[in-house]
């Protein structure tokens, strides 16, 4: 599929690193002004904005787990763009530990970025997409959320929420011609499986049929196909891209 987004204004969470900067260029290609939002990397950033210089792509510094700031952020957004069709909820950490040890900050904070920075960025997205009955909101998710791994309850706890958020948003949008979808990356070759050791990589690995890690321009594919136009009868599913995981 070829597709165009001319005119379209996108907004990318996460969207200057690993999964969010390849969502983030396949829509700059295809013609979107994209808002790619990111929690702290300056470097990053500014790398990306000097990569694609001369194309119509903003970066915004943003905690999405702060309400307060999600709110403001939106209403300097509402008065600048005329419309929002597409947000990506990319953004995403881990905290890894297991239960039993694991500190209550650590899971307080991989629950408020991962899940409520979700419904913070969903529920004013909403509100600016209602204003022309149309929109797409996309959540990146993980199969942990499905299967749970060990040493990441925090982790699969937001993942599975996400989806169920996912679920309950796109029966409340669809007679607004809005849907509401995730994406969930099986193993992926980014920053957040980098600090794995080299032997729960390769055990990885071996799980998954195809026998390899995902690219990020695989899971871009996939955000992309459910933003078009051509998937508006899709709404509240979960598209794996796992490599048969």
């Amino acid at each position: 599929m070829q597709f165009n987004y001319k005119d379209y204004s996108v907004v990318v969470t996460g969207g200057t690193r690993g999964i969010g900067k390849a969502i983030t260029e396949a829509f700059l290609k295809s013609g979107a002004k994209v808002t790619a939002i990111f929690a702290g990397n300056e470097e990053a950033a500014t790398s990306l904005k000097k990569e694609w210089e001369g194309y119509p792509l903003e970066t915004v510094k943003l905690d999405v787990s702060n309400y307060t700031d999600v709110e403001a952020f939106f209403d300097k957004f509402d008065k600048e763009n005329n419309s929002l069709e597409v947000l990506v909820n990319s953004a995403g950490i881990r905290k890894d530990g297991v239960v039993g040890m694991m500190p209550k900050d650590d899971w307080d904070r991989v629950i408020d970025v991962n899940l409520t920075g979700t419904f913070n960025m969903s529920k004013l997205a909403l509100m600016k997409m209602l204003q022309n009955k149309f929109g797409r909101i996309i959540s990146v998710t993980s199969p942990s959320g499905k299967m749970g791994f060990p040493g990441q309850a925090n982790y699969a706890a937001s993942k599975a929420g996400q989806v169920a958020f996912t679920k309950s948003l796109a029966k409340e949008a669809a007679r607004r011609t809005i849907t509401a979808n995730c994406v969930s990356p099986g193993f992926i070759d980014t920053d957040l499986i980098a600090d794995l050791p080299d032997e729960m990589k390769k055990a990885y690995k071996s799980q998954v049929p195809l026998k390899r890690f995902g690219k990020v321009e695989e899971i871009a594919s996939a955000v992309m196909f459910l933003a078009s136009r051509e998937a508006a009868y899709i709404t509240g599913t979960v598209l794996e891209v796992t490599g048969g995981l």
